[in-house]
């Protein structure tokens, strides 16, 4: 298949590209604040950012449904998620838009940009996307339902059921596997029967499509085509996004414990974000002072959300069963 998406404008791509490097600061900024004892818990997309935002940029937030997983962050961005609002919930403050600080951070809600809110169990997404893609069909308006997990929640039921019960009813739902190659401390070799997950739509009878997620525009195509499939009635797609896992699975992992010093090293080399910059500047769409002039944007959002966020305030102690008991 093509590996370039001629569609795609310098202005949408160099948005795309502010939406990473956002992703990636807020991200650093998460870190500092963990080790300071400020914030309990990160999961971090780093090394998974340009597939994501690449991957979002092709779809149509507002009207396409979206069913994230924990490790989502640079697409909620790129769904149209503040970096405050995401501070908000690292900090667990009661105006969070996605559970007012009662979610673990990192299961993102948004009724109005059409993100369906999560869990932090490992798949059950998968076939929620199902359903809600036969909702949409029936509705007739075109949407979509995109969802997206790592290759680890491909050896849950939640995977293979979502997958059949999508293919047999034609569900407009892509199905986005970020695959890493690490399942916390799993690797692929024994978390993944076969040569990969793109094989596994061969026995839906939907096409199955591998793409390297340092690549933001055959990411960007990719997803484009399955939507235009989706769209169209055709059905399904999934879509493998070969990524790399440059942090730890958390904040309560250490990856150097399993994984080889000299792995780690290769792969922080291939960080995505460098290649994206790359392919601008060659494209003649960036300079080395645009991207400095970018970066130095991007420091100061995030650190007017950061001072916000650590400002706002926190769920009052009386609101505690709101929203998980009827109120009286």
């Amino acid at each position: 298949m093509p590996t370039d998406d001629r569609t795609l404008t310098r202005e949408q791509v160099l948005d795309a590209y502010r939406t990473v490097l956002r992703a990636r600061t807020l991200d650093d900024r998460r870190f500092v604040l963990n080790r300071a004892g400020k914030l309990a818990f990160i999961i971090s997309p780093r090394g998974h950012e340009v597939a994501q935002v690449a991957a979002i940029t092709a779809l149509q937030p507002g009207r396409d449904r979206f069913c994230l997983y924990y490790r989502n962050f640079a697409a909620a961005l790129a769904c149209g998620f503040t970096p405050e609002e995401l501070m908000l919930s690292a900090f667990a403050r009661a105006a969070d838009p996605s559970s007012g600080g009662r979610q673990t951070p990192g299961n993102f809600g948004s009724r109005r940009r059409g993100v369906i809110i999560g869990s932090s169990t490992v798949g059950p997404q998968i076939p929620k996307a199902a359903g809600i893609g036969l909702a949409l069909k029936w509705k007739g308006e075109g949407a979509l339902c995109y969802v997206s997990f790592g290759e680890g929640a491909t050896s849950q039921g939640d995977f293979h059921e979502g997958l059949n019960f999508a293919a047999i009813h034609r569900c407009p739902v892509i199905f986005f596997c970020e695959n890493n190659r690490w399942a916390i401390s799993v690797p692929q070799p024994l978390q993944v029967a076969g040569p990969g997950v793109a094989e596994r739509a061969a026995g839906y009878g939907i096409p199955g499509v591998r793409v390297h997620g340092d690549d933001f525009f055959a990411v960007h195509l990719a997803v484009r085509q399955a939507a235009e499939r989706a769209r169209i009635g055709d059905g399904p797609t999934l879509i493998e996004a070969e990524v790399l896992r440059l942090q730890s699975h958390s904040t309560d992992d250490d990856q150097r414990a399993y994984r080889d010093a000299a792995e780690l090293a290769a792969e922080a080399a291939r960080d995505p974000i460098p290649r994206m910059r790359d392919m601008l500047i060659q494209r003649g769409w960036l300079t080395a002072e645009d991207d400095a002039g970018l970066r130095a944007e991007v420091d100061r959002e995030v650190e007017r959300a950061t001072e916000a966020a650590e400002a706002a305030a926190d769920p009052e102690p009386g609101s505690l069963g709101r929203h998980v008991y009827a109120d009286a």
